[in-house]
This record gives structure tokens, C-alpha cells and sequence, in this order.
């Protein structure tokens, strides 16, 4: 994995909430555990005798789940990586024990952990479901995977409640984001792919993304993020005349191979000087471009962030790279 401008470490606070590590069992001495709402809950590595199973009934029995307003679900595996289906379904299986919970990270793994590309998803769609009151969902990884049932797949929806969803991946499936573009998701206010590259399953293509862009499913969304994809230019010609655009107040289109072409159409297109923001990190844009945006964004006092791709030579216009991909 290639990282700029993105933290890789463990998340500090999710939903905002301070991150708290569930101590393993029998932890001497025994430690002094937090508010059950007033953390975000993470789990990780369960022990080798019970695997997840018992990591899950370790945590049902230690802290009031009745409380608890968000989790993440770190490394589920002990040894050899393994699907999160199984775990993903005992979660959703026991939703009735967390009727409060509000925010989900599903494998919060970090590349020490595991690489990007290769964390073993499964159907998510279960989620959707079991959690109707679910305000925040992050899914990591997602790529080029052996099986279906090492896959990242998702069911359209109808979603009344998710407020924020993002997806972080070195590859983002086509069929993902075209089941997103089927589902019904009136309340989200925030929503991030990272698509990633061909080489890793990352196959998705502009038609996928167009009834995104058309915003008709998403009244509320004021946040988008096409991020991380190797197909920039084409994503910010077709974000250029998007419907959805105009009610946005935050537009990312950063982390991947952006250059003069996509910029070019951008700044050709609707007006952008609504948003409040509109990050372009990791780009490869020659200085009249980059000087283009600057000079439209601080007359309509929009932040814009433009810091380029690390080690790139404008005259070497054939090396662009994504961020996250491995």
C-alpha cells in the first residue's frame, strides 16, 4: 500500500467517539473499563482456541452491549486470513443485544495487519438489515479475491437512516457501486468510494457511478468523494456536468491520477465556487492548472487542497499511481 494523506494507524475516535480496545481475558490486572456509550468499541485478534466465536462472547459478556453506540472490528483472524462472513454473520445474528449501535467500522486492519487487497470480505447487505438505525458504516479493503465467498458484495438497499458510508479500497468492485446506485439511501449526507485499480479487482467504470451522479436516491447528500481510482480524468469530465454537484458542499476527487484532462473539464463545467471544499491531493496537474484552481477557489473563498503526488516528474507524463491499491 502507497500512502499520502492518509493515516494509516488505528483510528483514534470513530463516530465521534475515543477508541477503546476490549482488553483480552484475563487481563491482570483487571482493568478498569470505560461508559459502555462512551467509547467506540474495537475488537481485534481473537485466541486460538474459539476463534471470533469466542472473541464475540468474550465481548457480549464483559460489557453492557445494550450501550454501545459504535464498533469496530479489527482483526478477526488468528493465524491465516480468513473471510469476515462467519463473524460478520454472528453479528448481525445477535443485532437485537445492540439496539443503540450507530457507527460499524468493518475491518479496521491496517497494512501491518494485512494489505489492503487482500482482507477477505464477504456480502455486507446483512448490515443493512439487521442495523436499520445504523448512522455510519466504513468498510476496508475489497480487491481482487479467490473466492465469492472471500468478496465484497452488497444487495441494493433501502437504508432510512445511514448518514455516512465510505468505502476504502485498493479495488472497489463494479457491481458494488452499482448496487449502491439501485439502493434507496434518503438520509446519507456523506458518501466515499475509494475505486482503485483494475490490477486489483477495482473495475468500476463512470456508467457505474452515473446514477451516483445523478443524486435522485440521495436527497441529502452533501459530501462525495470519488477518490483513489485510476480512471480520474473520466470520473471528474462526468462530475463536471453531475446534478448531484450542485447541492454539494464538499467534493473529493483526490488520491488518484487526476491530470490536466480531468482538470481541465472540471474547470470547464458547472460552477464549483459553492463548495466549501473541494480536495484534489495526489494529483498530476502541470502549474497553469494548479494556478486555475487556486485562483478560483480564493476568490470564492473555497478551501482547496492541492498538494501533488509524491516524486512526480511533469515531464513523465505515463508514471501515475494511486494511492492505496496493494
Amino acid at each position: 500500500m502507497t500512502v499520502e494523506h492518509l493515516d494509516i494507524d488505528h483510528p483514534g475516535v470513530f463516530h465521534g467517539l475515543p477508541v477503546f480496545t476490549l482488553p483480552e481475558p484475563d487481563t491482570l490486572p483487571a482493568p478498569t473499563l470505560p461508559e459502555p456509550g462512551s467509547v467506540a468499541w474495537r475488537l481485534e485478534y481473537p485466541p486460538e482456541d474459539g476463534g471470533f466465536p469466542a472473541l464475540w462472547r468474550h465481548f457480549l459478556g464483559t460489557v453492557d452491549t445494550r450501550r454501545v453506540r459504535a464498533l469496530l472490528i479489527g482483526p478477526w483472524w488468528h493465524e491465516d486470513y480468513v473471510s469476515l462472513g462467519p463473524a460478520l454473520r454472528l453479528i448481525a445474528s445477535d443485532a437485537g443485544l445492540l439496539p443503540e449501535l450507530r457507527g460499524l467500522f468493518l475491518a479496521d486492519v491496517t497494512g501491518e495487519e494485512c494489505e489492503v487487497s487482500w482482507i477477505q470480505l464477504c456480502d455486507i447487505t446483512p448490515v443493512f438489515e439487521a442495523f436499520p438505525l445504523l448512522e455510519e458504516l466504513v468498510v476496508r479493503g475489497g480487491g481482487d479475491s479467490m473466492s465469492d465467498d472471500e468478496e465484497l458484495r452488497l444487495n441494493p438497499v433501502n437504508h432510512r437512516a445511514l448518514k455516512s458510508l465510505r468505502f476504502e479500497s485498493g479495488g472497489l468492485p463494479g457491481h458494488v457501486v452499482r448496487a449502491l446506485g439501485a439502493s434507496d439511501l434518503p438520509a446519507l449526507e456523506r458518501l466515499e468510494l475509494w475505486l482503485g485499480t483494475q490490477g486489483y479487482g477495482g473495475d468500476t467504470t463512470v456508467e457505474d457511478i452515473r446514477p451516483l451522479l445523478s443524486g435522485a436516491a440521495l436527497p441529502s447528500l452533501r459530501h462525495l468523494g470519488l477518490c483513489n481510482s485510476e480512471i480520474q480524468d473520466e470520473i471528474a469530465a462526468a462530475v463536471a456536468s453531475a446534478p448531484v454537484v450542485a447541492r454539494l458542499k464538499s467534493l473529493a476527487l483526490s488520491m488518484g491520477t487526476l491530470g490536466d484532462t480531468g482538470a481541465r473539464a472540471l474547470l470547464d463545467g458547472q460552477p464549483l465556487t459553492h463548495l466549501v471544499s473541494l480536495d484534489l491531493h495526489h494529483h498530476y496537474l502541470t502549474e497553469p492548472l494548479v494556478s486555475r484552481f487556486r485562483d478560483l477557489c480564493a476568490g470564492a473563498d473555497v478551501h482547496v487542497d492541492l498538494d501533488e503526488a509524491d516524486d512526480w516528474d511533469p515531464e513523465d507524463d505515463e508514471f501515475r499511481y494511486v494511492v492505496v491499491s496493494e
